[in-house]
Formats: structure tokens, C-alpha cells, sequence
């Protein structure tokens, strides 16, 4: 049998394999042990073993649960519900204003946790109740949770960015970096969509009423300070990395512990809050330690096999496809696939032949991941099997109907293909920052 149809074989059973409903590490790690055994016989049980090595000697990896930690302490400790009263006084005069600011909120919760299911949760249980109450339209308020709650894997300390950066071998801090921008970016474009479509049809997202808006100045002052913490405990943990005064795990160190702190400070840490924060940090890492584990054994028997090289004959040789195209090609399966399976799923299942790939066709992998991680966001907020609809579903009164979901987040969708579209026209809107920050 040729590598190649070995390569194909391996897939097609991990894909079958995932169809019957098997973890992702069990389908991923078990195809690449079984296929080490049968081709290199014996010899084969080291690749399965050496992958678990080199994921024990990665030390960026140490960011993962001190990340995930911080974020659990802050949401636990309903800091983020500061977050949103802030934005409601601030924000709430404008046409729009509250969902504006809940778009603002999810920044923040990106920023405090780098997972997008935590934005979903809190802008679900804290933003939602409080827009449908004040007359908020249904449909459009479901959209802005969600495709705010899609900042959390680009905006920095992104999780999903963590595990790209170990399958990927690319320095975690400059894809962090490169994050930053097109997740700015992107949160500003959904901002001004909601400005613009509120402010031509005002009953979509009304004014707050003046007894709600008339608030003391001090009050304001007070919110306003409470609601900045998280900035705060960003800067403390950013600032020193990007000026190369710690390290990357020592400046995820430096956010938890202020994280902690501050929950201490404000009477808001108990033994609930500690235990569930340290429950989920270590269910949550654990099972991205076992992801990336089966990722890197299969990528590793991929690599043993060169079936990345036949794929890039193949397309560019045999078929005389042009790079850019085989990248959209890419950039649709993702789409394809995020009907059915969560963003990091997909990652490991196509990273042992995407990112070689794309290194082989000379496209930057920082750059690529930045396109990965927006493209797999929108491939579950897209309708019929969109993983976030159902999320959203889940979480959503029952006023809000399935229907009304589907029809929420089109406008938004569309919205991060235009970004998306930018990114992938102008590469230095992602790869800026990163060069400007390592390049000093």
C-alpha cells in the first residue's frame, strides 16, 4: 500500500471513529498508536511515547491552567457582573448602548479567560435577561452574544491559541499578539454594526429611560472603577511579558495571583468559588493535555509517512492548483467541519496535514493561525449544526426560539467574513504587532 493511501486510510478511520461518537483524543491518539504499531512494528510504540514526552518538557504549557483559572476566579466571583452594570450606566443614553456594552463585555471576559464558551455563558445568564427586559429585539440581542462570545479565542490570552501554538511549534506570545488587532478589530466592526442598525431603527435597541440614566456622577465614578479591575489584572500580567521583563508562564503566574487577590480584596472568595475554580481549571486542562497529546502523536506518524509533501504534489503539481486557492480551500472544509465539531476538534484533526502545508505552500504560521482561529468560530456560529447555536439554544428563555437563533447571527456571520476577508488580503493587520513587539 503507497504512504498515500496509508495517509487516507488513517483519516478516514479517525473521521469514522468521531462519527460514532468516541472522545477526540481516544479517536485521534488511538488511530496514530494502532497505525505506529502495524507500520513500524514494534519500534512504532515509541512515537506514541515520545509525543507524550515532549508534551511533559513543553513549559509554555504551565499558562494553560493558570489562564483557565483566572478566568473561572473572576467569573465565579461575579466580578464580571461589575463588568456589565458599568457598561449599562455608561453606555445605556446611546441608541444600542447596552448591547454595545455587552459587546464590550465579552472583550473583557476574553481577556479574562480565552475561552469562548465562558463569553457565551456570561453574556447569557448576565446581558441577556437585562436587554430582553429593557425592550431589546430578541433576535438581535441572541446575535450579539454570540458573535461577542467568538472574541474569546482571538483576543488574548487565547486557550485555543495556546494549543495551536504547541501543534503548530510557533511561539505562543506572538500569536497572542497577533490576535490582539484582528480581535479589535473585529469587536469594533460589530460595535458599528449595531450603532448603525439601531440608530435606523431605533425600537431594535432603546435609550435607557432618564430615571435609569440619572445616576450621580460619583456613582459612575465608583462603577466605573469597579468595572476596569479586569483591565487591570491584564495590564499587570501583559505589560511586563511584552516588555520582556517575565516570562510567559511567569506572567500567567502574575494573573492568576492577582486575580485571586482581588477576589479577596472585594469579599467575594469562599470555599464554593475556590473549589469550583480549581474543579473546572483541572477537568478543563486535562483534557487539552489529552488533545494535544493525541494531535502530536498522529501528526508525528504523518510525518513519518511524508504524506504532507504527496498533498502539496498533488494540489499544486498534479492538479496545478495556485497556493492562495488550496488556503480558501482550507478555509472551507473549517466551515464545513464546524457544523459537527467544536474549534479545537478540528484543530487536531487537521493540523498534522494543514499546518505543514501550509508551511510548505510559504504562507506565515502565525499569520495562518490567526485565519484558523476566526474561520472556526464562524464554521460553529453557522447554521443548520452550528456548535454555538445549539450553545446558545441551551442557554436561551424559551421565548427565543431556534429560528430566531439561525436568523440572529447571519448579519454577524457576515460581518467576520468581511474581517476575515481583510486579514487574509492584508496579512499585517495580524503579523504588526508581533513584529513591532519581538522585532525591538
Amino acid at each position: 500500500m503507497s504512504y498515500e493511501m496509508i495517509a487516507i486510510l488513517m483519516f478516514a478511520s479517525m473521521m469514522l471513529m468521531l462519527m460514532t461518537g468516541q472522545r477526540v483524543f481516544g479517536a485521534i491518539g488511538g488511530v496514530a498508536a494502532v497505525a505506529a504499531i502495524l507500520l513500524w512494528t514494534p519500534g512504532g510504540v515509541n512515537i506514541p511515547f515520545s509525543s507524550a514526552m515532549k508534551l511533559m518538557k513543553w513549559y509554555p504549557l504551565l499558562t494553560l491552567p493558570m489562564f483557565i483559572f483566572m478566568g473561572y476566579v473572576l467569573s465565579e466571583s461575579k466580578i464580571a457582573d461589575d463588568l456589565y452594570r458599568m457598561f449599562h450606566v455608561w453606555m445605556g443614553p446611546v441608541s444600542g448602548g447596552l448591547a454595545i456594552g455587552t459587546i464590550g463585555l465579552m472583550v473583557l471576559v476574553s481577556a479574562m479567560n480565552g475561552l469562548s464558551v465562558a463569553g457565551m455563558a456570561i453574556g447569557a445568564t448576565i446581558a441577556l435577561p437585562e436587554l430582553l427586559r429593557r425592550g431589546y429585539d430578541k433576535r438581535m440581542v441572541t446575535g450579539v452574544i454570540q458573535a461577542g462570545s467568538s472574541l474569546g479565542i482571538l483576543v488574548p490570552p487565547s486557550v485555543v491559541l495556546v494549543l495551536y501554538a504547541m501543534i503548530a511549534r510557533q511561539p505562543v506570545g506572538q500569536l497572542w499578539l497577533a490576535g490582539v488587532l484582528p480581535g479589535l478589530m473585529m469587536a469594533a466592526a460589530f460595535i458599528l454594526y449595531i450603532y448603525l442598525r439601531c440608530k435606523a431603527n431605533p425600537a431594535l435597541g432603546p435609550v435607557l429611560p432618564p430615571e435609569e440614566r440619572t445616576v450621580p456622577m460619583r456613582e459612575k465614578l465608583r462603577l466605573l472603577r469597579a468595572g476596569l479591575l479586569p483591565v487591570v489584572i491584564f495590564l499587570t500580567m501583559m505589560v511586563p511579558f511584552v516588555n520582556g521583563w517575565t516570562s510567559l508562564v511567569e506572567s500567567s503566574a502574575i494573573g492568576a495571583i492577582t486575580a485571586f487577590l482581588a477576589a479577596v480584596l472585594k469579599g467575594r472568595m469562599n470555599r464554593e468559588v475556590f473549589e469550583v475554580s480549581v474543579r473546572q481549571t483541572l477537568a478543563i486542562s486535562c483534557m487539552f493535555m489529552w488533545i494535544i497529546l493525541a494531535a502530536l502523536g498522529f501528526g508525528a506518524v504523518f510525518d513519518g509517512l511524508g504524506a504532507v509533501n504527496a498533498i502539496d504534489d498533488l494540489f499544486t503539481e498534479k492538479l496545478g492548483l495556485d497556493p492562495w486557492l488550496i488556503l480558501i480551500l482550507m478555509q472551507l472544509s473549517f466551515l464545513l467541519m464546524g457544523t459537527f465539531l467544536d474549534d479545537t476538534a478540528m484543530l487536531v484533526i487537521v493540523a498534522p496535514l494543514y499546518v505543514p502545508l501550509v508551511k510548505v505552500l510559504g504562507f506565515d504560521l502565525i499569520w495562518y493561525g490567526v485565519l484558523y482561529t476566526i474561520t472556526t468560530q464562524i464554521a460553529y456560529m453557522t447554521p443548520p449544526f452550528g456548535y454555538n447555536l445549539f450553545l446558545m439554544r441551551a442557554m436561551a428563555p424559551p421565548e427565543i426560539t431556534l429560528r430566531d437563533i439561525y436568523g440572529s447571527i447571519l448579519p454577524f456571520v457576515a460581518v467576520m467574513l468581511v474581517c476575515l476577508a481583510l486579514i487574509m488580503a492584508f496579512p499585517q493587520i495580524a503579523l504588526w504587532l508581533p513584529n513591532y513587539v519581538y522585532g525591538k
